[in-house]
């Protein structure tokens, strides 16, 4: 402890060394949500064919994208040595720090709606992140990566 205009306080924490990057766990509960109102629609209107059958596929389509929100809510994880990223449904990879060529933020504004995207190229693949995968603004997450990198570089 160090004692600072009068009071004591804690010395500043050092900066993490690592960090990662995960869906919200309120938008996770969001899409549970909408499946279970989905399949609650789907028996209340049981005896119209047709709505039956959209509310079950909506309903399938929500529940897929709510398993693979529970089975991978890690979608980036970084540290000195690499990166972790969520591949395919719910699958992971590892990328050393030499293999990623470029992190850049993709900013587009459509129809008066600004959009980001982050982007990590390893020249053989793209990997995007949305705001929604990384539950941050993905210029921060560049920014968190471009300082964790450094660290590696500087072993």
């Amino acid at each position: 402890m160090e004692m600072r205009s009068g009071a004591w306080s804690e010395p500043p924490s050092p900066a993490p060394t690592s960090a990662q990057w995960r869906v919200s766990p309120g938008f996770v509960g969001l899409k549970c949500g909408v499946t279970v109102l989905l399949v609650i629609a789907a028996v209340f209107f049981a005896d119209d064919r047709r709505v039956l059958t959209a509310a079950v596929v909506a309903a399938l389509v929500a529940a897929g994208y709510a398993l693979r929100d529970l089975l991978a809510p890690v979608r980036l994880a970084a540290d000195p040595e690499g990166l972790t990223v969520v591949t395919g449904y719910a699958g992971h990879r590892r990328l050393t720090w030499p293999e990623v060529e470029r992190i850049r933020v993709d900013t587009r504004s459509r129809a008066g709606l600004r959009s980001e995207l982050l982007e990590i190229d390893t020249g053989d693949t793209l990997h995007l992140f949305s705001m929604y995968d990384l539950n941050t603004h993905p210029s921060a997450v560049a920014e968190d990566l471009d300082r964790i990198r450094a660290l590696g570089i500087d072993r």
